[in-house]
């Protein structure tokens, strides 16, 4: 740690000793005050609402993902009560859009708690020991990084054929090198605070310390990382989808749904823009509510 650096932190703690709140409180109040993040926040949860909210929509509509109908195929927008026009088949394309970001937040959500919590795990636990143990995991680490995520993907893809479940399985199975990594560097600094060695010298387990008093401190971390891996699976998925490895037709996913697009773009552009448009959308936010929570936690920022 910089010189520089330990004179903010100082003058940050003081400066929370004096108004009388935490650095958490200190987050959430400017978390409260970062407009963007709010927004992009707002933008996420209204594209989480609306897409489990899919059966009942398409009711109120009238509309079917899966029925095809093909004397309406390639419909433009607004064409009826088809908000988002048709796609070849004669389906309802908003209706496909909110199912496919059933599938795809899913597996993005999902997978990241996976990855999320395996990587906090080990980072804590060879953060905390060391030895014989982080240099173990390390290699793991290593190797596993040293094949390039895609291709390792693609090949397990290949060989699974995965259905949403095992692709959530999949993608957090192998997600969790970058976390453990922060997770363990930010446990080698926190092991040698005071109160950790006074837990310690009070004979508290390694368990208690590890997972009452290392692991609430790794919460701005934890969240963080959720956020950006989230951002970083929706788009695997979407990748691995597109490639026709992912998410199996007739089960939509925004990834799937632009594969099946591709090859009509002169007849229906609708049909790629909106997937397209989603993914973006939804992957930009999620950066940008990662970013927000960093700057928020940061205790170098100024109130």
């Amino acid at each position: 740690m910089t010189a520089q650096s330990s004179v903010a932190k100082l003058s940050v703690e003081k400066e929370e000793k004096r108004v009388g709140i935490s650095l958490t409180q200190l987050a959430m109040r400017r978390l409260r005050r970062d407009r963007l993040t709010l927004t992009a926040l707002a933008i996420v949860a209204l594209m989480a609402i609306m897409s489990f909210s899919a059966p009942l929509i398409s009711r109120v509509l009238d509309v079917s993902y899966t029925q095809t109908d093909a004397s309406r195929t390639f419909l433009p927008l607004a064409a009826g009560n088809h908000i988002l026009g048709t796609d070849d088949l004669g389906r309802d394309h908003f209706a496909r859009l909110l199912y496919g970001g059933q599938v795809s937040l899913a597996v993005g959500f999902l997978a990241a708690i996976v990855s999320i919590s395996i990587g906090v795990t080990l980072g804590i636990i060879t953060g905390f020991y060391g030895g014989p143990i982080d240099d173990f995991i390390n290699w793991i680490i290593s190797t596993l990084n040293s094949i390039p995520s895609l291709f390792l993907l693609l090949i397990v893809a290949a060989v699974l054929q995965p259905s949403p479940t095992t692709l959530i399985l999949v993608l957090g199975l192998l997600g969790w090198t970058g976390t453990t990594r922060l997770v363990r560097g930010e446990t080698l600094s926190l092991r040698e605070r005071e109160y950790i060695v006074s837990a310690r010298a009070i004979g508290a387990s390694p368990l208690r310390i590890m997972f009452m008093h290392i692991l609430p401190n790794l919460f701005s971390i934890i969240v963080i990382s959720l956020a950006i891996d989230i951002g970083a699976l929706i788009l695997s998925e979407a990748a691995l989808s597109f490639l026709g490895l992912g998410i199996k037709p007739p089960t939509p996913s925004w990834g799937n749904m632009l594969t099946g697009a591709q090859t009509f773009f002169t007849r229906g552009v609708h049909l790629v823009i909106f997937p397209g448009l989603m993914i973006f959308v939804t992957v930009l936010c999620l950066y940008v509510i990662g970013d927000g929570i960093r700057d928020a936690f940061d205790p170098t920022s100024k109130d």
